[in-house]
């Protein structure tokens, strides 16, 4: 039987009577994963965080982490987990270097941990700067930093890439699978970023409206999704469709070095590139158009 860091039972959470935000919502965060929690804004995702972190009372005993329930173990399983819900909390008139001072000194951690951190995270050229100069990547580096200090098994992260420009959501996304790597770290991050989650973890739960719709793992999801249509770039696209068209009579020529079509699902992809390429085809991109998309709306926007 897999080992989890995180598991709830039919977690509910209502602020009031006439308002339930989270129903039956069951998660299993297998050990050594990454796990992506999808779901548009005001879903519930950031409750489930708060709850997960401690920072809501539980309404039931439903949550488990690392295998036992979480109220018996409060506070101290927080040595063991890492956290950066809502919006970090960096001292900006501080260097870098200070504000995980100040954190390793209020833990009880030794110093020698900053430097080690500060190179897990790419911020050691930037160390000494203030933390106000720094770009807002660099600040949710600089959080994620502080999160790591005390060398956590699991990595508790609330929309992490929010508000970033492509670099900074790119620099999140490798230092998230290079701790997961080389570290072991568990991470269970959310995010309304569907390509993002795709990228990065290996597994998925949607939630919307309170409920948690599908739980998986990426390859799961890909199945799900059904059919897949594609844009092939190609050199002789017109000579390639003419070609495609037995096989895929609904394939449609779109210019002169562009076709779409659609194959059962994105499983098919590498064997049909591969094919492609074996009959001489000059390939240059597979651009997705839809499928996983239009999948994961039509259940976002089930009540």
């Amino acid at each position: 039987m897999p080992d989890y860091s995180i598991q709830t039972n039919a977690l509910n959470f209502t602020y009031s009577k006439h308002r339930k935000v989270l129903d039956n919502v069951s998660l299993n965060i297998p050990k050594g994963s990454i796990y992506g929690f999808l779901g548009p804004n005001g879903a519930g995702k950031s409750t489930t965080m708060r709850l997960l972190t401690g920072i809501l009372p539980e309404q039931g005993n439903s949550i488990k982490i690392f295998g036992k329930p979480l109220q018996e173990q409060l506070p101290e399983v927080f040595d063991n987990v890492g956290s950066l819900v809502e919006s970090p909390a960096l001292y900006l008139h501080l260097s870098g270097y200070n504000n995980l001072k100040y954190i390793a000194k209020l833990r009880g951690i030794p110093e020698s941990k900053i430097d080690e951190v500060l190179e897990l995270v790419e911020l050691t050229r930037d160390a000494k700067r203030k933390a106000k100069q720094y770009s807002l990547g660099m600040k949710q580096r600089l959080a994620i930093a502080m999160a790591l200090l005390n060398e956590p098994e699991l990595l508790l992260l609330d929309e992490p890439v929010n508000g970033l420009d492509p670099n900074g959501i790119q620099d999140i996304r490798k230092l998230l699978v290079k701790l997961n790597r080389e570290k072991g770290v568990t991470i269970f991050v959310s995010s309304h970023l569907l390509a993002e989650i795709e990228k990065m973890c290996t597994h998925v739960g949607i939630i919307s409206n309170g409920k948690l719709r599908f739980e998986g793992t990426i390859e799961e999801l890909a199945k799900h999704s059904g059919a897949c249509k594609i844009q092939l770039t190609l050199k002789d696209a017109a000579e390639w469709h003419s070609k495609l068209l037995a096989e895929h009579p609904a394939a449609q020529l779109d210019s002169a070095t562009h076709i779409s079509l659609e194959l059962p699902d994105r499983e098919a992809i590498p064997a049909f590139a591969k094919s492609l390429i074996d009959d001489g085809a000059h390939l240059y991109e597979i651009k997705i158009l839809d499928g996983l998309e239009e999948w994961f709306m039509s259940l976002v926007k089930q009540q």
